[in-house]
């Protein structure tokens, strides 16, 4: 942690305090020991840090505020209602500040995200830091600080109104990725609610697997738990499924109904192609599976790469991707990765959802080559249609290949998008859904994924006619 020793700037209030039912200054934390957490939501890294920031919360509770600033990447990210929701989903139990137009990362001199501040109980700046990692990092300052001010630390709990949505009306919560099954039943990853769902035509629920509690437990369906589990392939009677942020894949016996672990222990690992060559590796917040001849290919958005397992022999290896975020196109070694969040396939190409350069890659699979059909880097996005040179995506994260086609789901434009690969245009299909995450082709339907409307929407491709569903 970088150390400072000057005032910390107070907390500008242009955009507003987004879950609490008043704004808050700096010197009402006064006598308390104060940490800022510059994110912004769609950032898995930011996402990642989260675990860390509530422990911290936990083992200092009369003597740590957490404040999240919110400076959002993307224009999706600025506003209030959609922060409100990232809030809900990720469970933030702590005041956060919108900080859109960047007044609080300016005073503070932050470059990344996310980047954590610490500031002494008598308004000093002591540090920052940038990255992951911010539990060993903060620890031994904090207890610096409070032997140094031991006099006059405030220890009493500091709470506050949180003001939040309404709770949706669905038996969904934030449901994300979707896979077709057997006859007309499709799945999904009910992730809000941390299970898997079997749905049928008329998406009504046939079969829950996981408990519904958030954790990491094998066992049968009814026992088992999960986190935030995502994407999801099937072979034979077993479905793979990413569990997410247990950094995990786990296998469901359909027959037997019992859910083991196939990779994983929970942890976060991080790796690049020039180090740890040849070894076996973790998933870091698998996002999205897919199987072609016998490989599971892993979209691994944490670490920024495409990681395979033969399952066979059942072991994750690195794939594709240097683990370095940036638009980069070449060999396998070579390219470069941005949060991969979906995977679909049209013959031996390969397509991911590039989500954080709010892009379309696609890998080769003979040719062992990266290349970038749609998008242009990390600073490039808006919602734009026509040709490819000019068209623009914002953090989009599904697609699925369809007769020819690459369907997109639009994630922060709220869109889905239609990429004629051999025209070289997209053009929007349909609008007005709140961050789509996933689609499916299935039994002659267009399915989405209305994440944060948290239902699914059934599309009628010849008429046109749309049908909700929440699970009732």
């Amino acid at each position: 942690m970088r150390k400072a020793a000057v005032n910390a700037p107070e907390f500008p209030t242009r955009h507003g305090w987004v879950n609490t039912d008043r704004p808050y200054t700096l010197d009402e934390f006064r006598g308390r020991i104060v940490l800022l957490d510059f994110w912004t939501y769609g950032c898995i890294n930011c996402q990642h840090i989260l675990p860390d920031l509530q422990r911290l919360e936990e083992e200092y509770p009369e003597e740590l505020v957490v404040i999240g600033v919110h400076s959002g990447k993307f224009t999706a990210e600025k506003e209030n209602s959609h922060i409100r929701e990232a809030i809900l989903k990720f469970g933030i139990n702590h005041p956060v500040l919108n900080d859109a137009d960047y007044a609080l990362w300016n005073a503070y001199a932050i470059r990344a995200w996310p980047t954590v501040v610490l500031i002494s109980p008598t308004g000093k700046v002591v540090g920052q830091h940038a990255g992951e990692g911010i539990y060993q990092v903060a620890k031994p300052y904090i207890e610096q600080l409070l032997q140094e001010n031991r006099d006059n630390i405030r220890r009493s709990l500091f709470t506050f109104q949180q003001t939040l949505l309404a709770e949706q009306k669905s038996s969904f919560c934030f449901p994300t990725k979707l896979l077709a099954g057997t006859g007309d039943t499709l799945w999904l990853s009910d992730s809000g609610h941390h299970r898997i769902l079997q749905l049928n035509a008329d998406g009504e629920i046939l079969m829950s697997i996981g408990s519904g509690e958030k954790g990491f437990a094998d066992g049968t369906f009814g026992q088992c738990s999960f986190n935030e589990p995502q994407g999801l392939a099937l072979q034979d009677h077993f479905l793979y499924i990413a569990d997410t942020k247990n950094n995990a894949i786990r296998l469901a016996n359909l027959q037997a109904q019992t859910l083991t672990t196939l990779a994983g222990t929970g942890e976060l690992d991080y790796y690049f192609f020039d180090e740890r060559r040849n070894e076996e590796v973790l998933p870091n917040s698998p996002w999205d599976l897919l199987i072609h001849q016998n490989t599971l290919y892993i979209a691994s958005a944490g670490n920024h790469q495409i990681l395979q397992m033969d399952l066979n022999e059942k072991v994750v290896k690195r794939f594709a991707g240097t683990g370095r975020e940036v638009l980069a196109n070449g060999s396998l070694h070579d390219a470069c990765f941005n949060q991969p969040s979906s995977l679909s396939q049209i013959g031996n190409a390969l397509y991911v959802a590039d989500a954080e350069a709010s892009a379309i890659r696609a890998i080769d699979l003979e040719q062992g080559l990266v290349y970038t059909p749609l998008g242009k880097g990390l600073f490039d996005f808006g919602d734009k249609d026509g040709d490819v040179e000019d068209a623009l995506l914002q953090h989009n994260m599904g697609l699925v290949a369809h007769d020819g086609f690459l369907f997109i789901a639009d994630t922060y434009n709220g869109k889905i998008k239609q990429f004629d690969l051999y025209k070289e245009r997209v053009k929007t299909i349909l609008s007005g859904l709140n961050e789509p995450n996933d689609l499916l082709f299935h039994q002659g339907y267009l399915w989405v994924s209305d994440t944060n409307n948290h239902q699914l929407v059934r599309i009628n491709r010849q008429s046109q006619e749309k049908k909700i569903f929440r699970g009732q």
